[in-house]
């Protein structure tokens, strides 16, 4: 089984900063892509930002946070972040954690974290 757990939300006034992590655990062969995706009610989940897992770590950001969110994520450690600067009350969602995974004896699926409650005051 492969698991995705993240940590770091919560409430933060209009400018500040937060950032997300999630890690990836279980019977992992290896990590093809991680991400984030945000929703809020009512609306599809939709992009925040992913990145490669391969030299490269190639990201690619939604136009909304391009310049304010950073991804990163650290391979041996299967973690990925975001950090979230100058945020804006806009930016409120339930963050969800993604990653491209092959499990032991599988092919890859998509696997999604349980989500992490962002809120941004005004």
């Amino acid at each position: 089984q492969v698991q995705l757990v993240e940590s770091g939300g919560g409430l933060v006034q209009s400018g500040g900063s937060l950032r997300l992590s999630c890690a990836a655990s279980g019977s992992i062969f290896s990590i093809n892509a991680m991400g984030w995706y945000g929703q809020v009610p009512g609306k599809q989940r939709e992009l925040v930002a992913t990145i490669t897992n391969d030299d490269d770590g190639t990201p690619n950001y939604a136009a909304s946070v391009k310049g304010r969110f950073t991804i990163s994520v650290d391979n041996a450690k299967k973690l990925v972040y975001l950090q979230m600067n100058s945020l804006k009350p806009e930016d409120t969602a339930v963050y969800y954690c993604n990653a491209d995974i092959v499990a032991w004896g599988t092919v890859h699926n998509v696997y999604w974290g349980q989500g992490t409650q962002v809120t941004v005051s005004s």
